[in-house]
Formats: structure tokens, C-alpha cells, sequence
């Protein structure tokens, strides 16, 4: 591959062709939210609907997860169409989102925490309607919780563990609101046939999987 030029907000950028926009743009500080996104993954899941940006000469944003950079590219990365639509799509993740940060083991080191102050909104909305999903906590696993009310859907666990670890503990039920993550059968974490490689748990950009020692730390210092 050979090296190419393009324009972040303004900014030179320097790359290599083939490379995907959004990896290019946090390389090089220049934050786009996101959730989804996986260096691993050839593919794009591009789920969480979060990277938008805008291009010179196409007719509207596009994901920086999808888009492969070429020479002369010109991104923009704050403008207010794209900032309205990142708004959008984060209120609705947090429409279903347990937010409990002082009790969460994930707190201040939270991706919803991140965008939240990046997009400069609120973490308790209120322009769309909690619908809240009142799951059990999985406590069964012996190194992590599993907590439902807290995922926010991103796939990463899902890839993780089908794709790359090719166990296939972890995938996607149901539809629409009523989708989750769960296990085959909708078994306990703790008897399905994780092979205990922590990935999944790495991987989660919220307190959804979380593992138990970091939850107990958090529960002693708030005691």
C-alpha cells in the first residue's frame, strides 16, 4: 500500500491507501463516537450508527466505519449535520440504556461517558421515551456479570466470541426493542460453553459485561 494525503478538519493527515477513515481519524486525534467499530473486523458492522461525517463531493454523510480514505479526501467531522445526526442516534441508544454511573464498574471509563461530553448531551435524555428493558443481572459466570439492562447492542461481544474465537457462546436474539445479547437457549453465562477468554469482556464499551472484581472495587469504594 502506498502513502496518501487527505484533509481532517482541516488538517493534513497522512495514511496509508486502503485504510479505513475512522481508524485513520482516532489515530490521529481527531475523536468520531462510536461503539461498534472493531480493527479486527473486515467488515464493518456499522450498527451503532454514531460515526457519521461529511465528505466533499458526496450528496450526504456517510459512517467513517464504511468509508476506505483515498487521496485528496476532505472530511469534516463537526459540522451541525453531523452532529445532529450523532445526537440522534445516541439518544436513541440511551432510550434503552440503564444509566446508573455511580454504581457501575465501567464509570469514567464508559464510551457513553466519552460521546456524551464530546456531543455535549445529556446522559438521562429526555427527548425520546425510556423504554426500559428490566432484564435479570447474570451473575452466574464465575469472572463476569452480564448485565442486559446496560448493553447497548454494538456486537462486539457477538463477533468477538462467534468470528474470531469461534466458540459461538454469545449472539444476537429477537428483533427490533426486543432485541439482546444472549447465549445459546437463553442459558446462564455460567453453563454455556465459554471458554473463558475475556474477550468479550475487553471488548464492551459500556458496564454490560463487566468483570467481578472491577464491580466489587467500585461497590467497596461507594460503601
Amino acid at each position: 500500500m502506498k502513502a496518501i494525503s487527505l484533509i481532517i478538519d482541516n488538517q493534513k493527515v497522512s495514511a496509508q491507501e486502503g485504510d479505513i477513515l475512522l481508524w485513520v481519524a482516532l489515530k490521529n486525534g481527531f475523536y468520531i463516537p462510536n461503539v461498534c467499530a472493531l480493527k479486527e473486523r473486515a467488515v464493518p458492522f456499522a450498527g451503532c450508527r454514531l460515526c457519521f461525517v461529511e465528505i466533499e463531493g458526496y450528496p450526504e454523510p456517510v459512517t467513517a466505519c464504511t468509508e476506505t480514505i483515498r487521496e485528496g479526501m476532505v472530511v469534516k467531522t463537526k459540522t451541525a449535520t453531523v452532529q445532529k445526526l450523532q445526537r440522534a442516534a445516541f439518544e436513541l441508544i440511551l432510550s434503552t440504556h440503564h444509566v446508573n454511573c455511580g454504581h457501575c464498574g465501567k464509570n469514567k471509563k464508559c464510551e457513553l461517558q466519552k460521546i456524551a461530553l464530546h456531543l455535549k448531551v445529556r446522559l438521562r435524555s429526555k427527548r425520546f421515551r425510556l423504554i426500559p428493558k428490566n432484564l435479570p443481572l447474570d451473575e452466574s459466570h464465575p469472572l463476569f456479570t452480564y448485565d442486559p439492562d446496560k448493553c447497548v447492542l454494538c456486537g462486539r461481544c457477538v463477533w468477538l466470541c462467534r468470528e474470531q474465537q469461534k466458540v459461538g457462546t454469545l449472539n444476537f436474539a429477537y428483533r427490533g426493542f426486543e432485541m439482546l445479547v444472549t447465549t445459546f437457549g437463553d442459558s446462564l453465562a455460567g453453563v454455556a460453553n465459554c471458554t473463558q477468554c475475556r474477550k468479550c469482556v475487553d471488548a464492551c464499551p459500556v458496564g454490560a459485561l463487566l468483570f467481578k472484581e472491577e464491580q466489587l472495587i467500585r461497590e467497596e469504594h461507594n460503601a
